[in-house]
């Protein structure tokens, strides 16, 4: 699956719960809201801050939300792997292979900047 694919997917269920679920994905989506609007970090710091948490909570759809959301706040791919690197130095082996979705989504948003 594509970060493309998996970015629809969110919009979709996001769709889906504010019609089905609105109170309870409404109070998710302000406390959301106010949390990133905390001037205290950089939009671009915080999206790495959610680079390395969906690595090492080895969610694929939060990487492709938090690498568009990182690379769209101005972050390199240099700063999204170092991010995810101190998912894996925290969180070992496991968040490792969640480096595989997190390559993918960056060689899919950033082609230009490909290594290897």
């Amino acid at each position: 699956m594509t970060a493309n694919e998996r970015l629809q997917q969110i919009h979709e269920l996001m769709a889906r719960l504010k019609e089905t679920y609105p109170a309870e994905i409404n109070a998710f989506l302000g406390f959301m809201g106010k949390t990133e609007d905390n001037p205290a970090l950089s939009r671009a710091q915080k999206e790495l801050i959610d680079v390395a948490l969906s690595v090492a909570a080895q969610c694929e759809w939060c990487i492709a939300l938090h690498c568009k959301g990182a690379v769209e706040a101005g972050a390199s791919r240099d700063e999204i792997m170092s991010a995810a690197f101190q998912a894996v130095l925290m969180h070992g082996g496991p968040a490792l292979m969640y480096l595989v979705p997190l390559t993918q989504t960056l060689d899919e948003l950033l082609p230009e900047t490909r290594h290897g």
